[in-house]
């Protein structure tokens, strides 16, 4: 079928300059209408009224006015459409009847082009309109078929290599969106996406929740979808107790961008987009996202560190007062020791922000989980506890700390024990290796852990902590800690390794 190239470029031209929808397309087929010496439609013509866009028609309209008083419609939208609704071509500048076999050549070139990754949208016109001040959708109908316009949206050169690291990063990625099924595989494979399973949007409306939602798990692209199945699909993916984010920057993508639990969009986004985003990439990279991700999994994992580096900590400690407290004629500890004990340890717990996680930790996306929790602190609270016990049959029975007289010696043992043990306690927890050989924590936690556990131990040896209650040790209590200390670690090793095998998980 032979088009007219001349006549296909006013037509398209008349319905831009009236229409004022300026994006990146319509300003490319301006600026070549004026290197074609079409420059001055825009004072020939008047628009009259228009037939705004919406995803059921595909298309939209615009009714213009010349100089002579007639009306013309000029439609463009989804050739699938615009195709069915004309019933006449225009070729070398005549008005023939639209045959079956021409419309099926149509059609045939649309795909082919859709099938390079080429985005097409037809172009028809009506002319004799009636002279009404409103213009129906019931008027589109019995156009003028005038042609293709075809434009191409290059792959970015860093996507491809962008989503095979988030699907290292263990997410699945899938694809939405409201182009053609051959223009979505052609870019499928530009990516190097392998797809096995195509699911367009008028497959997707006649089915049910519960076949969509079995669908959903199945297939990666979606194509040719209206706003609302978008938003369908990310409900069904959160109702299978996926965690999903979605990326989009058009007005098509705004109910998707609200229904996801994250919503991402770009700074060059239409208003309603960013919006309904919770994060806005500055950055025209993917490799952004994956960037973020890796840092997002950072700050869960030494969340999950301090949240259970304390729990076990405090139900240890708590668990040692109460059973002290029952047999000692004196206090295992005074309240004011209490409280720099903990000031000291929660100083050294200030460097976890900037502590680094494992590699095979940041590989797998991670759930917060409260049971876990709960589990951890009964596995690794009693451990504390256990050498808690330790250190007081030291002090009770080998350095004789068991009278009221002695009570200053018996606190300032235990002080120091607890001190360094919980601070101990994070190098041990933040990994699931051994740490120290096979993990070490980065150089600001190695610095004001050391650093609080040097002061904690010479704290009794100064005037400061003889004004808390504290009393010089003799040089034959640190072996003692040592001992502790070392037999701590080893145990609470061992334990990581069973809570491991028995609840694959550690943090």
């Amino acid at each position: 079928m032979k088009k007219n190239p001349t006549v296909l470029r006013k037509a398209y031209l008349n319905s831009f300059f009236q229409t004022g929808l300026r994006n990146l397309m319509d300003v490319a087929v301006l600026e070549k209408g004026k290197d074609k010496g079409f420059s001055n439609l825009e004072y020939q013509y008047s628009k009259v009224e228009e037939i705004p866009f919406d995803f059921i028609r595909r298309r939209i309209s615009v009714v213009l006015k010349d100089a002579e008083g007639k009306n013309k419609m000029i439609t463009k939208g989804a050739y699938e459409e615009i195709i069915g609704i004309c019933t006449q071509v225009e070729n070398g500048g005549k008005i023939e009847v639209l045959t079956a076999v021409e419309k099926k050549e149509a059609l045939d070139r649309a795909k082919k082009l859709s099938s390079e990754g080429i985005r097409v949208i037809a172009i028809a016109q009506k002319e004799q309109l009636a002279a009404s001040e409103a213009t129906s959708k019931a008027e589109e109908k019995e156009l003028v078929l005038a042609g293709f316009v075809g434009f191409l949206d290059p792959v970015k050169e860093s996507a491809g290599e962008a989503l095979k690291v988030l699907e290292e990063d263990g997410i699945d990625v899938k694809i939405l969106t409201g182009d053609s099924g051959a223009v979505t595989l052609k870019v499928c494979q530009n990516l190097g996406l392998v797809v096995q399973r195509v699911l367009l949007g008028n497959e997707i409306g006649k089915m049910s929740d519960e076949e969509l939602a079995a669908a959903v798990e199945e297939t990666s692209v979606f194509a040719k979808l209206e706003p609302l199945q978008k938003s369908r699909i990310i409900q069904s993916l959160q109702e299978k107790a996926h965690i999903v984010g979605y990326m989009g920057d058009g007005i098509n993508d705004a109910a998707a961008l609200h229904q996801a639990d994250v919503g991402i969009s770009v700074d060059t986004a239409v208003g309603i987009a960013k919006d309904s985003a919770d994060i806005i990439l500055l950055e025209k990279d993917l490799r952004v996202l994956e960037e973020g991700v890796i840092e997002g999994r950072k700050v869960f994992g030494n969340i999950m560190k301090y949240i259970k580096i304390t729990v076990s900590s405090n139900f240890g400690n708590v668990f040692s007062v109460l059973l002290a407290s029952l047999v000692l004629p004196f206090l295992p500890m005074l309240p004011i020791q209490l409280l720099v004990q903990n000031l000291l340890y929660n100083i050294s717990q200030l460097a976890i922000p900037w502590d680094t996680m494992d590699q095979e930790y940041l590989k797998k996306p991670r759930k917060w989980n409260a049971d876990d929790i709960g589990k951890f602190m009964l596995f690794v609270g009693p451990i504390s506890s256990i050498f808690d016990v330790v250190t007081f049959l030291v002090m009770w029975f080998i350095f004789k700390a068991n009278t009221p007289a002695m009570q200053s010696l018996f606190q300032t043992g235990w002080f120091v024990v607890g001190l360094l043990s919980q601070t101990l306690i994070v190098h041990m927890i933040r990994t699931e290796k051994i740490p120290f050989i096979e993990s070490r924590a980065t150089l600001p936690v190695m610095a004001l852990s050391g650093g609080m556990m040097l002061i904690g131990a010479g704290l009794p040896f100064t005037p400061f902590g003889t004004s808390i209650g504290l009393t010089a040790l003799p040089l034959a209590y640190f072996p003692w800690l040592i001992g502790i200390l070392f037999s701590y670690s080893l145990l609470l090793q061992l334990v990581k390794k069973r809570y491991i095998k028995r609840f694959n998980r550690w943090l």
